[in-house]
């Protein structure tokens, strides 16, 4: 593929349409994650077994350290061979993206095998308790093995992107994330595998979306490289992508782990509690990963601008998405709670854990309409390729800000407190992600002044 019809061309067309053409498909993507999320748990609430979806809310946040992972050579990646796009390192971006392959290989089997060795620890820390100690078990062990195939599907979802393959990328999310919703009734429902089934289902929906990637590449139509002689560690392309994945990585990862300790303070309130809670977070994910898709989708735009040195293009398109992404995250958190009580109806059938999932999901919902704002300054850091600020974010959200309120709160207002902890962290977040993000785009502009000054003196 010429890089003519990639990402050079779509910053040759209007900014809005631009926007539009590269973050819709990531929009619609991140939107299919979520639905076969909810997939999951929708159709094992149909088994009228509340365990059952206390044991999918405990496994979740576990499977999402391997998608976390992922996110380490996505997003790393996905900055770096943006930014080398905008500068005509063609064969550099090239062997970043063979990096961000075989590191995903090779992590994702540590993973599999460090996971499936120290599974009894695993359930005993995110507080499975006798009821649903074997449910989470069995749906943790299967899930575990596709460790490897769940790092390249999310590692190239967003790769493709930095190539302007914005479509192909949502392709291969869509093809895995239909299939898994085809399987979960065929298998929970109609051959009663129950969590099993839903596992084995999510199982196959991330090696046919690798699979999809796989053979893209070997198609030889994509301008970079997945082969293993391109996939060199040494100079500068561990540390360019690590820099800028790590920092992104920790965010999702603490997310995961904020998730286990939610679920571990909330389960001394009973399964109920811990099945409304599920469900609660599942529903605010709807404005989460609209506003996520977003951003992501933006990124490379924002990437190729900066490497480009095209200042007023990235003006343009930062101003553009900051105003479409608050829009999207009002009209989005509307949405869910237009819809809320249907929405929860359709998980849980037990009256007190729907009394829950609708309480909990009022709280999170407060701060909806601010995560578009969020994820747009995130991905705008991540583009720049400012590594200390991502981390200090990424740190401080799910990590530095909100786990300390889980336990502040909880011991203040009792079982209520540990939702509100979500909606306090993330004002916080974005306070400090505004000042962060002026504090960068403001030594950016004065690093290219002092440039300007020397090239002219």
């Amino acid at each position: 593929m010429s890089e003519k019809h990639g990402l050079e061309q779509l910053n040759r067309i209007p900014v809005a349409e631009a926007v539009v053409r590269n973050a819709i498909p990531a929009m619609i993507a991140m939107l299919m994650v979520l639905v076969y999320n909810l997939a999951d748990t929708f159709f094992i609430g149909q088994t009228n077994d509340d365990l059952q979806v206390a044991a999918v809310s405990l496994a979740t946040p576990v499977f999402l350290i391997f998608m976390s992972v992922g996110t380490v050579f996505g997003v790393g990646g996905t900055s770096v061979i943006a930014r080398a796009m905008g500068e005509g390192r063609k064969e550099y971006a090239g062997k970043v993206c063979a990096f961000c392959m075989w590191g995903c290989i090779g992590i994702g089997l540590l993973l599999t095998v460090i996971f499936l060795c120290f599974m009894e620890q695993i359930l005993s820390f995110i507080g499975a308790s006798g009821d649903t100690w074997e449910l989470t078990r069995t749906y943790l062990v299967i899930v575990t093995y596709s460790g490897p195939f769940v790092l390249i599907a999310g590692c190239f979802s967003n790769i493709l992107r930095a190539e302007g393959e914005a479509v192909k990328a949502m392709t291969g999310q869509l093809l895995g994330n239909i299939l898994n919703i085809i399987l979960d009734p065929i298998l929970i429902l109609g051959l009663g595998w129950d969590v099993a089934g839903a596992a084995i289902a999510t199982v196959i929906g991330n090696l046919v979306a690798a699979g999809y990637y796989l053979l893209y590449f070997a198609s030889g139509k994509s301008s970079l490289s997945i082969h293993i002689r391109d996939a060199a560690v040494k100079g500068s392309i561990c540390s360019d992508v690590l820099s800028i994945g790590i920092p992104a990585s920790l965010g999702s990862l603490l997310m995961s782990l904020s998730q286990i300790i939610m679920n571990s303070q909330m389960a001394q309130y009973g399964d109920v509690a811990l099945a409304g809670i599920g469900v609660a977070m599942k529903v605010t994910m709807l404005t989460g990963m609209l506003c996520m898709g977003l951003g992501q989708g933006v990124q490379p735009l924002l990437g190729y601008c900066i490497g480009a040195k095209n200042w007023l293009r990235y003006k343009k398109i930062m101003r553009f998405s900051m105003c479409l992404s608050f829009a999207l995250g009002v009209v989005a958190t509307g949405v869910c709670y237009l819809l809320l009580e249907p929405i929860v109806k359709a998980f849980l059938t037990d009256a007190n854990a729907l009394e829950y999932g609708m309480q909990f999901s009022k709280i999170l919902l407060t701060t909806g309409a601010l995560f578009g704002i969020f994820y747009m300054l995130l991905n705008a850091l991540q583009a720049m390729g400012a590594a200390k600020a991502s981390l200090i974010i990424n740190l401080s959200r799910q990590g530095l800000i909100y786990i300390p309120m889980l336990f502040i709160m909880d011991a203040a207002i009792g079982m209520t407190g540990l939702v509100w902890a979500q909606p306090v962290a993330d004002a916080l977040s974005l306070l400090l992600a505004v000042v962060l993000y002026r504090l960068t785009y403001d030594s950016m502009m004065h690093e290219k002044k002092g440039k300007l000054r020397l090239l002219t003196a």
